[in-house]
């Protein structure tokens, strides 16, 4: 009877975690995490940013983070980052690589509306799609977290000067579409390149909109980072160890 109902908490428990993790962070919990770090001035956050991180090579930003394991082996560590990566991304799809003996898991899962900005002409919603790549080794990993461009979504009729009329207007949240739906005309999709937007590049008409978007893509990888980090040291709900 006991090991029922330790079954049964052990489930809802599961259950629960697995509802918070699915998107690591809400959007709004993720927002007071940036302000926190960085400060809710938008431009100034992002400017400091730009002094503290480098573009790499194929001029995305990426991190890298090596995560100390002691005393667990390789085979420990690459069953506790695949339940992790199942308990966090619901999208069947996520894991684009999955090489146990190489000890090499890809993640690659939009994280959507990650900041919504209204500008003079036009509202914006961006989404970013990072490839996390975790490298596993004997008692410790790296973690790779890799963003190049922000997807956008543009209502063409949701800015200052562009409104559409009380009678005639749709909420943004009501006109956003579902992919590839192209029913909405005052709607459509961009893909702005990192390093050709504010703070990378000064003079920019989305300052606003990439400023925010860059601190919530950092605060994003730090998130990730944290909970990949506690996952590994203690598990995700407290009781997956080798004690049963």
């Amino acid at each position: 009877m006991n090991k029922i109902r330790f079954w049964m908490l052990t489930t809802i428990i599961l259950c629960g975690t697995m509802g918070m993790q699915a998107q690591i962070m809400k959007a709004a919990d993720l927002e007071k995490y940036a302000k926190e770090r960085y400060g809710d001035k938008w431009l100034d956050a992002a400017a400091n940013l730009a002094t503290t991180i480098e573009l790499d090579k194929n001029q995305s930003l990426t991190y890298q983070e090596v995560i100390e394991a002691k005393g667990k082996s390789k085979q420990q560590l690459y069953v506790a980052i695949n339940y992790w990566v199942t308990a966090t991304f619901k999208d069947k799809q996520a894991i684009t690589l999955n090489d146990k003996d190489a000890g090499c898991i890809i993640i690659s899962s939009t994280i959507p509306n990650i900041v919504e900005h209204t500008g003079t002409l036009n509202k914006y919603s961006v989404s970013i799609t990072p490839v996390i790549r975790i490298d596993i080794k004997d008692e410790r990993l790296r973690v790779t977290y890799t963003v190049q461009s922000y997807d956008i979504l543009a209502d063409i009729s949701g800015g200052w000067l562009t409104m559409a009329s009380e009678s005639d207007r749709r909420t943004y949240g009501d006109s956003k579409r579902k992919k590839d739906d192209k029913t909405n005309e005052n709607l459509y999709d961009e893909q702005w390149e990192i390093a050709r937007h504010y703070p990378f590049v000064q003079k920019d008409a989305q300052k606003r909109t990439c400023a925010k978007a860059l601190v919530m893509t950092h605060a994003f990888s730090n998130a990730v980072i944290d909970k990949i980090e506690e996952a590994v040291k203690n598990g995700i709900v407290g009781n997956d160890n080798d004690d049963w």
